[in-house]
Order: structure tokens, then sequence, then C-alpha cells
């Protein structure tokens, strides 16, 4: 399991060589658990919780990676063990494979899956929305003809057709968020997408899950042995973890199918989200809401991959693998 602290105070320590959560409580003592580590897989850290050195060396010891969250759930940085995921020899073929053909081929197969499972979330919601299901369906078929012509985009380098890709991408996303706001009740339709600070509850429960995701995306790049930094369509700015972005892609229907349940459900209320400058994002109640949800569906829930019934975080782990294995067969 995933051990989520974001509790302002909270402090994790070692204990008779467990974990030991202390949960701060007004006007009573500190909330005790302990955790064994082979029950634990990551750490996720919120603004205001400590960890001990002692905390940390366990869980290098039992290659539990310690992520430290900003309060919207972006990820700002990672306690990691010192091994390498693999050999540095899948390393120099990725530098090498984002500079060429290879690397065109990965840009559009990440983004044109992403478009595609877009396509397939709106068309699930239209089947249960006869009132909306024609003003849909004309939108649903501009984004599949702006997935054609992804698909069928002709380069040696990504370089070459990077901005065409990013303009087919982003178009098709604000058709894809518009649609998905029109099915909200009105109090929570918004105004595509915001980011830090979201502007509304759902941009600010989305921003919160992407960041969980792409902490395990980095995860499961770094154990398939791939660079997060070394991207192909995205910059290779300073500190970026470019190739976190690259493929991330197609994983981030997930939370956006998670965010609309909640919301569609109305599980979602004034409760679980508080202001900041310049917009809002999500209190400790909103948070705890979203992490119960996200991760039984991300960890607990089976869908058949490949013929074989995979939890969505085994699927991800796959997915990195083979990846890995392209590069190094480019």
């Amino acid at each position: 399991m995933q051990l989520i602290i974001n509790t302002w105070g909270t402090y994790v320590h070692v204990k008779d060589d467990m974990f030991e959560v202390r949960v701060p409580q007004e006007d009573n003592p500190p909330r005790k658990q302990c955790i064994a580590s082979q029950k634990i897989t990551s750490i996720l850290l919120s603004k205001g919780a400590a960890v001990s050195t002692d905390a940390i060396i366990l869980a290098m010891k039992n290659n539990i990676d310690i992520v430290v969250l900003e309060r919207d759930g972006f990820p700002v940085g990672r306690f990691w063990h010192s091994r390498l995921g693999s050999t540095t020899r899948i390393r120099k073929k990725q530098l090498e494979a984002s500079m060429g053909k290879t690397g065109v081929e990965i840009v559009k197969h990440q983004v044109g899956t992403k478009l595609q499972n877009q396509v397939d979330f709106l068309k699930r919601l239209k089947k249960h929305r006869e009132q909306k299901a024609d003003e849909m369906e004309e939108e649903i078929i501009k984004m599949e003809a702006l997935g054609k012509k992804l698909a069928g985009l002709q380069a040696e380098k990504t370089d070459e057709i990077a901005d065409t890709i990013r303009g087919l991408e982003g178009t098709s996303g604000r058709i894809y968020f518009g649609l998905l706001s029109s099915l909200l009740a009105e109090k929570y339709r918004f105004n595509g997408r915001s980011f830090r600070p979201a502007t509304d509850p759902f941009n600010a429960f989305l921003n919160y899950a992407y960041g969980i995701l792409y902490s395990r995306v980095e995860k499961a790049l770094i154990v398939a042995g791939i660079d997060p930094f070394v991207g192909i369509l995205h910059r290779d700015d300073y500190n970026k973890k470019s190739m976190v972005f690259d493929f991330i892609e197609p994983y981030r229907i997930w939370a956006d199918e998670v965010i609309f349940k909640l919301f569609s459900a109305k599980k979602v209320n004034d409760c679980h989200t508080s202001p900041i400058t310049g917009g809002i994002t999500l209190n400790d109640e909103g948070k705890a809401l979203l992490v119960q949800h996200f991760f039984k569906f991300f960890d607990e829930e089976k869908i058949r991959y490949k013929n074989k019934n995979q939890s969505r975080g085994n699927i991800l782990q796959l997915d990195a693998h083979a990846l890995a294995q392209q590069i190094l067969n480019a």
C-alpha cells in the first residue's frame, strides 16, 4: 500500500523496526499507528509533515520511495535508493531514441493513446445521457479526426512535428474537458483546465490526482531503468522530468474517471476545498476522499489487460518495462 501523510504536524519515525506515524490531535495526545515496512510500497508526504532519518533509512533498505508533495499534490522530490533500476545501457539508448525515429513512434503512441482513451470515456458517458448524445457525438467525431491526423504524421525527428502534436493534443483537450464540464451539475462546471492554483473544485481534485500519478509514473520509469529526465516531446528544461510528462499521457484518464465519478455521484461538496491566494485547493477532507477512491481504483480494482486481470498499477509498470525494451531494441 501507499502511505499518504496529509495532516499538518504528522511525524513518521521508527519504532521496533516498524514505521510509527504520530498524528496530532487537538486537545488530545497524538494518535499513533505502527505499520510494518513489508506492507508499504511508497510514502507520500505533504508539506507540514516530518520524517526521521531512521525512517528514511528503513525505507531505503526496503525499496520504499518517499515522495515529498506540495499542498496541491505536485511532487517536488523523492528519497530513492542509490541503485539504478538497470544498467546504464537503457539510458544511453534512451538518449539516442529521443533524437530519432523511435522517439517519433513513442510520442505518437503515447499521445494517440491518450486521445483514444478520452474518446472511449466520452462514448461510455454518452450511453447514459440520451439528451446530450447528439451534441456529444459531434464533438467526439472532431476528436477522432484529430487522432487520425496525429496517426498520419510522418517525421524522422520529433522536433519536426512537435508543435503540430501539441496543437492537436491541445485542441482535443479543450473539446474533451468542455464536454466533461457540460455533464456536471451547474455548480461544478468549469472553464477549461486551470493548474497551480486551480480556480474551481474539479481542477483542484484533478491537479492533486495528477500529482499522485506523476509520482507513480516516475517510480515505474525508474524501476524499468528509464531516465525520468530525458524526454522526447517535452523539452529538457533544467530539473524537469520530461520523460515523466511524456509517459504519463495515456494514464491521465484514470484520474479523470475517478474524479468525474466523485462529482457525478455528488460525493464532493464545499467542505472538501479551501480558498487560497488566486484559487482553491483541496483540504485534508478533500485529499482523504480522493486518496480513498483513487487508490482503490488504481491498486485494487482489476481490469483485463493482455489476456490477464491486472491492477492499473501493475499495468503502468508493465508498460514502463515494455517501453524500456522498445528503446533497447531500437
